[in-house]
């Protein structure tokens, strides 16, 4: 018998197939297997009267040349295949695993830390630091030039190293600051539980005694400042962390580009630098010939400084960048007022940005707290805040990676758009499907007649006539697969990432510790609840890192959520939670925010 061609509309495409009458449903169904891939039991094929079966004679369903069927259905697996495969690495259950082992699980709790009397502030600190990766990877390379040293052997031979699950590593050893905060970063990575950072508290008060202050009530030690231990601790590790890197990378390096460079840690990823000119007030010192002074100087935050007029982080960081001081005009032989304007010549790709709410309260003789509600962005644009050279650097890229974001978001509006068509296609189908079976049987002019009104359909106002007269055969329209939309997206990507690399400054390009795009989104907050720095409670919200993919060895798309530590105490919360974050009373308050340079594609992800 003689075949028939058919059409098998499935996922948005149309199949030209060749139905043999003779043959049953199985054999059909595998044809379209051929072709699309989807395996013959996962087919779900609308005809007459309801599906297709496996043992249907073709002949009975009465087909046409060009008649349509509609095919539902995916294949099981991305190539098609249905076979079963060992797995290429053995199962393992939580169960099974040792406490270090299910720390470093995908989607692992992080190890909080315990509260040691009124460390609260020392705890969030640590925490916040803790999500820097590059800052862990490099402390695992640190070693204590004091290490080994007269103690080493009296505390190995004694057995005090095994001390290290209690946080008493190292005891009797040198006091050092960096190698402590290493041993604690190494412990809290081997746990889920509440960890006691003793001998990081021991060698905090130890390097700086006013962290041992004693409470004023005689129990216990003086609740402290966070961002007195934020300050102290990055002071630390910049005359500690020295790195190996290329010249001219880090915030004052001042040696040539062909030279190999140790750096500080520090001055790399998370210093900048200013650009300032201090000039005199009085327009008399002007006159006088007296010129603007230009200087350069490194900092490790920026300063929001919060007045009845500062409503945003925006504006409290503007305000910083300028200041009003008094000291001796050469010109005028008298102490004048000078403005101090700073603007930024180097981003660093870590920010810290610290919200000025505690000053010294004469009468109360204590740190009061400016309780004023300030709203701060998850990604913080501050081009604005930098030099005219920065920023002709700066802008190119951040204006490109914000046209990507846009040609992203359109794709998938318009993705999204040809799944509700699809989906409306598919219902309307199986509704006619339906209206034929409560009919019943059909007789071939019927179905002819159905046919041919399907085929033509009268014009819309605006729509091109056809020669014939005012009806008009539709154009069907053909949608894409999930497949196709991946493929475009893929190239698309790759295209605005090679275009995205090539505006990047040479000199930015060359400095892998700085931010290349003037835009930063935010990964930790240090907040403090309270009406003073001197009580209150300290915690912190870390930005969920992406799991790794163990195949690629990239990351893979984050959730959105955050890890609340307060203590030893760990909890997911959404992102909104950061948004109540900005003050206006004693609650939890925004004190510290670190930013992360936004992520540029990679020499290799072009090249890839």
């Amino acid at each position: 018998m003689a075949t028939i061609s058919v059409v098998v509309k499935h996922q948005g495409k149309r199949h030209h197939v060749d139905l043999d009458p003779s043959a049953t449903g199985e054999v059909f169904k595998y044809q379209l297997y051929s072709l699309t891939g989807v395996e013959p039991e996962r087919q779900k094929i609308l005809v007459k009267g309801g599906q297709l079966k496996d043992d249907t004679d073709l002949s009975t369903l009465g087909v046409k040349p060009g008649h349509s069927f509609m095919m539902m259905g995916t294949p099981s697996a991305g190539d098609g295949s249905t076979g079963l495969e060992k797995p290429k690495e053995k199962m393992r259950f939580v169960e099974d695993m040792t406490e270090a082992e299910a720390a470093k699980a995908e989607g692992a709790m992080p190890a909080g830390l315990q509260n040691l009397g009124n460390t609260c502030y020392l705890n969030s600190t640590l925490q916040t630091l803790r999500s820097v990766p590059e800052l862990q990877e490099e402390l695992l390379k640190y070693s204590a030039s004091a290490t080994g040293g007269s103690s080493g052997g009296a505390s190995s031979s004694s057995g005090l190293g095994d001390l290290s699950q209690f946080g008493l590593g190292g005891l009797g050893a040198s006091m050092d600051l960096t190698a402590s905060l290493r041993d604690l970063y190494k412990q809290m990575s081997e746990t889920q539980e509440g960890f006691p950072p003793l001998m990081f508290l021991n060698a905090l008060r130890t390097a700086f005694p006013q962290f041992a202050q004693k409470s004023k009530t005689g129990h216990g030690y003086a609740q402290q400042d966070a961002e007195e231990a934020w300050s102290q601790i990055v002071s630390q590790l910049r005359q500690k962390l020295k790195i190996t890197d290329d010249a001219g990378n880090s915030a004052n390096s001042q040696t040539t580009s062909q030279q190999k460079a140790e750096i500080s840690f520090i001055d790399k990823y998370l210093a900048g630098r200013f650009e300032s000119s201090l000039e005199c007030d009085e327009a008399a010192a002007k006159e006088a010939g007296e010129e603007p002074i230009k200087g350069e100087d490194v900092f490790l935050k920026l300063d929001c400084h919060i007045s009845a007029q500062i409503n945003h982080l925006r504006d409290g960081i503007l305000a910083g960048l300028e200041e009003k001081l008094e000291k001796k005009s050469p010109t005028l032989d008298r102490d004048a007022v000078y403005t101090k304007k700073s603007r930024i010549a180097r981003l660093p790709k870590y920010l810290t940005v610290h919200f000025v709410r505690f000053f010294w309260k004469r009468e109360a003789q204590k740190k009061a707290k400016i309780m004023r509600k300030v709203t701060f962005p998850p990604e913080l644009d501050v081009v604005e805040f930098c030099t005219d050279e920065l920023k002709s650097m700066l802008i190119p890229v951040r204006d490109k990676v914000r046209e990507v974001r846009k040609d992203e978001q359109d794709v998938q509006r318009a993705r999204k758009r040809q799944k509700t068509a699809h989906k409306a296609e598919e219902d309307a189908e199986k509704d006619k499907e339906r209206g034929l079976k409560a009919k019943g049987p059909a007789t071939e002019k019927e179905l002819a007649q159905d046919k041919e009104k399907n085929k033509k359909t009268p014009l819309k106002p605006g729509t091109a006539s056809s020669s014939g007269g005012g009806d008009t055969e539709m154009t069907e329209e053909v949608f894409k697969t999930d497949a196709e939309f991946d493929a475009e997206r893929a190239a698309s990507v790759l295209a605005a990432k090679k275009e995205l690399r090539s505006l990047i400054n040479p000199t930015l390009a060359a400095d892998d510790g700085a931010n290349k795009s003037g835009l930063y989104e935010l990964r930790g907050v240090v907040t403090h609840q309270g009406a003073s720095a001197d009580s209150g409670h300290y915690t912190s919200y870390v930005k969920k890192h992406a799991a790794l993919d163990p195949q690629t060895g990239k990351r893979k798309e984050e959730d959105g959520k955050w890890w609340w530590f307060n203590d030893d105490k760990v909890s997911e919360v959404d992102a909104e939670k950061i948004e109540t974050l900005s003050g206006g009373g004693e609650s939890h308050s925004a004190l510290i925010l670190l930013y992360r340079a936004v992520e540029l594609p990679t020499a290799e992800e072009v090249n890839e």
